[in-house]
């Protein structure tokens, strides 16, 4: 029997449907000689410290740092009776197929479960980018060796070991320095999720020290041959900051006043610079996170589950954990089957399905820059757009009109920028004429924030020394602004971006290599962990770091908080997916800089700002939060002593 391990039940369902294993089966489904069963996510998880040892059952300095030398998983209880059906159709199997997701994580879900179970038989390995039945078919009939993922598969557990490490150690290491603050939270640690806190942290800290600078602006506004436009005052280089900005009240006053009797400007010069924009190419995750954050108001992970479902159970786009927003050439010959599916799930783009060059080979067709997966497009199947919820079709349409617009031309313009003089002061005015809509007929905007309204202006035919008449001049008084709280698809973006951060020019390329801190399947996560946790605080869309997140950014070694950590651990990943490192040497290393932060760190003495709760009913002294099994709830600090308790809901404080 050929076993087909799949990485979720609706992937398992698809794969069986194109092999004819229509038979149901305990877990599984049947068909000739193959057999479809699938894990429903993870069906192990690395063993909690206490595995290792009774000592390790109550939280202790004196027991760190927790090294295990036998790694050990553990069967999740709730999946438990999947787990039994597969590891009985191993026993039975001839072959494996793995067919889980094509990613690292997807190598180790699969390979976990074979290790655990002691399979020893064939191995194969499916490597699937979509889940209709063209692109299923395309990957039977192109089966890989097992040989040739098995790499991935350590360079995975190298970081979840790693990650458990850091988790583990650290976590209970600052939440026992917290409790001696008088903290009674846990103040978790962990690889990715730190260096993303610290974002907000240093944005947060960045609003609250800002200091607000007042400057004044000039705004003049001119005519030619009937057709009115802006210009501004530009103050001399001498008596302007670095940001062009003027600083003196009286100057700019002074330059009112030298505009206004000058009554007419001449045009001293004029440049006109053509533009061309290509489509924006198709997106990977992250960008469409990012998009979906700032047009739709969605959260990260809303965006990620929604992607998900749009590629597992409509089977209308392709692998959405994509981190590559390129797609080979050899999908150029799909496109006439996915625009013929586009056509039949909506006939409403007939008139935007006539603008298009269905032989345009764009920039996004680049087998070079292709990565294990290829940017997030349509499928050559047809989608039922009424069995999709508005948020679901609003995503959809986005990663339509990416694609879409592949076969659209560039968007071509020219941008003019004029220099005046009016009564000794100078002005400028910048004009931008469209001459070929192109693909922004069909989106809208891209990616990129729209322009400020006076670049975009149409400027009146001007040339050398045509005299344009003053028709009114406005002094404006501004004030430098606070940077905003960062949104969920702003911090995503900067977690993408964050080499930026990094001095080291090693470091800050890796990062860029990898696009950032955290990976397209994950980035999502941390952030709603951050938020469920506490660190982070949502006001709307904007997002806060917490008190005890400020304490333990502050309090944490700095390599901790440093994104060029995760480059560092990305190239050693690396490293062992060449196989040029060793999973233990990669383990070994990590065990031996995570003994040296703790004996360094043990004796810190934290300041953490802990909440005055309400007063106790029973003892009228102050309550604390604590965490039962239904959450937080507020409890006497007398406890046990005294057993008093508030559900939160009942601090008006709160509500």
């Amino acid at each position: 029997m050929r076993l087909f391990l799949c990485e979720k039940p609706s992937q398992g369902r698809d794969i069986a449907k194109v092999l004819g294993a229509t038979r149901r089966g305990e877990g599984c489904l049947i068909g000739g000689d193959a057999t479809v069963t699938w894990c429903i996510g993870h069906l192990l998880e690395a063993a909690p410290p206490e595995a290792y040892g009774e000592q390790y059952k109550s939280w202790s300095l004196d027991q760190l740092p927790i090294i295990p030398r036998q790694w050990k998983v553990e069967v999740k209880p709730k999946t438990a009776a999947q787990f039994k059906v597969i590891k009985r159709l191993l026993s039975e199997a001839s072959s494996v197929v793995i067919a889980t997701d094509a990613d690292r994580e997807g190598e180790m879900i699969a390979r976990e479960l074979l290790e655990l179970c002691h399979y020893r038989g064939p191995l194969q390995r499916l490597w699937l980018s979509a889940l209709n039945e063209a692109s299923i078919r395309k990957a039977l009939a192109a089966l890989q060796s097992g040989e040739e993922t098995f790499p991935l598969y350590h360079a995975a557990l190298a970081r979840s070991r790693a990650d458990w490490l850091i988790g583990m150690n650290l976590s209970r290491l600052f939440t026992l320095l917290g409790r001696r603050a008088g903290y009674d939270g846990v103040l978790s640690v962990g690889r990715v999720q730190t260096p993303t806190l610290r974002l907000v942290v240093d944005r947060d800290r960045a609003i609250a020290s800002f200091a607000p600078v007042p400057y004044w602006d000039v705004e003049v506004r001119l005519s030619s041959m009937g057709q009115r436009f802006s210009a501004s005052w530009v103050p001399p280089n001498s008596e302007r900051d670095d940001a062009g900005r003027c600083l003196q009240q009286a100057l700019a006053r002074q330059a009112v006043r030298a505009i206004t009797d000058g009554k007419t400007a001449t045009v001293l010069s004029m440049q006109t610079e053509h533009g061309r924009e290509a489509p924006p190419l198709p997106f990977d995750l992250s960008t469409l996170q990012e998009v979906c954050s700032r047009k739709l108001g969605l959260g990260v992970q809303d965006v990620l589950n929604i992607a998900q479902a749009l590629y597992e159970t409509h089977k209308a786009t392709t692998y959405p954990r994509s981190d590559c927003r390129f797609l080979p050439e050899s999908m150029f010959d799909e496109v006439p089957a996915v625009l013929e599916a586009l056509l039949t799930t909506d006939p409403g783009l007939q008139v935007a399905f006539d603008r298009l060059d269905r032989s345009f080979h764009s920039r996004a067709w680049n087998d070079a820059k292709v990565t294990a997966h290829h940017g997030i497009i349509p499928t050559t199947e047809p989608a039922n757009l009424a069995r999709m919820s508005e948020p679901e079709r609003q995503v959809y349409e986005l990663i339509r009109s990416h694609y879409l617009a592949q076969f659209l031309p560039h968007h071509e313009f020219d941008r003019t920028q004029v220099e005046l003089e009016c009564g000794g002061q100078r002005l400028t005015a910048v004009g931008k004429q469209i001459l070929v809509h192109g693909w922004k007929s069909l989106l809208d905007d891209s990616v990129e924030d729209d322009e400020p309204s006076q670049k975009s202006q149409v400027l009146p035919a001007l040339q050398q020394g045509t005299q344009c008449p003053l028709n009114d001049v406005k002094l404006k008084a501004l004030r430098t602004v606070a940077p905003k709280p960062l949104t969920e698809g702003e911090l995503l973006k900067a977690m993408k971006n964050v080499a930026k951060l990094v001095s080291d020019p090693r470091l800050k390329q890796k990062l860029r290599d990898t696009t950032g801190i955290g990976t397209e399947a994950t980035r999502a996560s941390i952030i709603k962990g951050l938020i469920d946790r506490g660190y982070l605080l949502k006001n709307k869309r904007a997002l806060m770091a917490s008190a005890a997140a400020h304490t333990l950014i502050e309090a944490v070694p700095a390599a901790v908080a440093d994104p060029g950590m995760t480059a560092i651990w990305e190239q050693a990943l690396d490293e062992i997916e060449a196989e040029r490192l060793t999973l233990e040497e990669f383990v070994a290393k990590q065990a031996s800089w995570i003994a040296q932060l703790i004996e360094h760190c043990g004796t810190l003495t934290l300041s953490v700002p802990v909440e005055a709760g309400p007063a106790c009913p029973v003892c009228n002294d102050t309550m604390q939060q604590r965490k039962g099994k239904s959450g937080l709830f507020w409890s006497c600090s007398q406890y046990p002593a005294c057993k008093g308790t508030l559900p939160l809901k009942k601090d008006k404080r709160r509500q």
